[in-house]
């Protein structure tokens, strides 16, 4: 197992590093900050373990970055609520606060390689199951639906537009599976996912000797989607040196690889996707118009959760069935008042959020019914207002939950001594 760790305190990572390159099931890597691990992570990486507080970019902006592309846990002197909550949000699996015994972290690592392996085992979804945790018979959705439904039937250039989290690439996948290249390649690419450096290698490919490590050619995303659809999600996000080269890609029907003059002849359908403001971006001179007339012949707006409140209990619904799939974590059901939370928040994450909230509650809860206080949705809403200021008292409340108020079994979940876990509870004034 490759992991790789994301620490700016040097004697911490060289700590982590030396211990964990001890056990022979795992190969260790590591990085100063997030900027470096950016530049170069690859797909031998199974597991990211990171700390939040880091200068340059933090850890929950490194793993905005990643976009889910690696599993990740997260290793903090202190941090917020908030920031939990958000790192939940991002796919992190686990916390672990300093100071910490590297069995505790080795256990952490085994729970995230277990959590993989179970979903790597699941059954893959039918498309039909994909569309349904996000096509519904919302009025508000409905409009977008039908105008995607005659624009599959043609190859004109789709973009789509709406908030982040609205599910913009499960539309995408969508529009595809109902055309006329729907037994071709779907390909998505994420622009603020792939650093700029590597951006035009990724979507164009290369020849053998184009740059210092390339020992050989490699088609790029364009050419492996030749007769199915590319996503590009994040458009606006597409460096301005790129912008050129993609409009002749749509006017041409041809790319050229990196270190040749050859055009290669592709046939592609083209989506793209964007919650950025366009025009804006054109003013200011950072986006072509040309290109964003080019990619938006059928512009498709998807309406944000919130104006599509008739969808919140069927997703919560079925992503609750996902997650006893994958876990095991058994059938759960609505405490009093817990409906009522979720069809009242406004959700500014759409329904990424809300996946990740109802993943959470039925991970964590305490039996099999969903209370509000699981959703923690209360002080998302109140803007911080009952931010718990140390991410350690919340994890020793969850900890003791988990473990029906055990003391003993809560101390070696959090890898502490009995004593030190009740001076904790004393100084936080956690009762149980």
């Amino acid at each position: 197992m490759k992991l790789a760790i994301v620490e700016d305190d040097i004697n911490m990572r060289k700590s982590l590093e030396i211990a964990l390159g001890e056990y022979e099931e795992f190969e260790v890597v590591s990085f100063k900050n997030a900027k470096d691990a950016l530049k170069k992570l690859d797909d031998s990486i199974d597991l990211i373990i990171t700390d939040i507080n880091m200068p340059q970019m933090d850890g929950i902006e490194f793993l905005r970055e990643l976009n889910g592309r690696y599993e990740a846990l997260i290793i903090t002197g202190n941090a917020t609520l908030n920031k939990a909550i958000d790192s939940i949000r991002l796919g992190v699996k686990d916390f672990l606060t300093k100071p910490f015994d590297i069995e505790t972290l080795v256990a952490a690592i085994h729970r995230a390689k277990k959590a993989k392996e179970v979903i790597a085992k699941t059954p893959k979804k039918s498309e039909e199951t994909k569309e349904q945790s996000f096509i519904s018979t919302s009025p508000a959705l409905q409009k977008a639906l039908m105008l995607a439904n005659k624009a599959a039937k043609t190859d004109a250039a789709i973009l789509l537009l709406g908030e982040s989290g609205v599910g913009k690439e499960v539309f995408a996948n969508y529009i595809h599976n109902h055309s006329l290249r729907a037994k071709a390649p779907f390909i998505a690419i994420n622009m603020a996912a792939i650093p700029d450096n590597l951006l035009e290698s990724e979507l164009f490919g290369y020849e053998k000797g184009a740059f210092t490590d390339a020992t050989e050619g490699r088609a790029g995303k364009f050419e492996s989607a030749n007769g199915g659809s590319v996503f590009l999600d994040e458009i606006g996000e597409m460096p301005a040196s790129l912008q050129a080269k993609l409009l002749r890609v749509l006017q041409e029907k041809e790319i050229v690889r990196l270190g040749s003059s050859k055009p290669i002849k592709v046939d592609i359908r083209f989506i793209a996707a964007t919650n950025a403001d366009i025009q804006k971006k054109i003013k200011k001179g950072e986006f072509r118009e040309d290109l964003f007339f080019r990619l938006q012949t059928i512009p498709i707006h998807i309406p944000p959760l919130r104006e599509r409140t008739e969808e919140i209990i069927p997703l919560c619904e079925w992503k609750l069935e996902e997650v006893d799939k994958q876990y095991g974590v058994g059938k759960k059901k609505w405490g009093k008042g817990a409906k009522e939370q979720l069809l009242s928040y406004k959700w500014p994450g759409n329904i990424r959020e809300l996946l990740s909230v109802v993943e959470r509650a039925a991970i964590l809860c305490e039996d099999d019914t969903i209370m509000p206080e699981d959703l923690f949705l209360s002080s998302r809403e109140s803007g911080g207002a009952k931010k718990i200021a140390n991410l350690e008292e919340e994890l020793i409340y969850e900890a003791l939950k988990a473990s029906d108020s055990d003391v003993d079994s809560a101390a070696e979940l959090l890898g502490m001594q009995k004593q030190v876990l009740l001076e904790k509870m004393k100084h936080y004034h956690i009762n149980f």
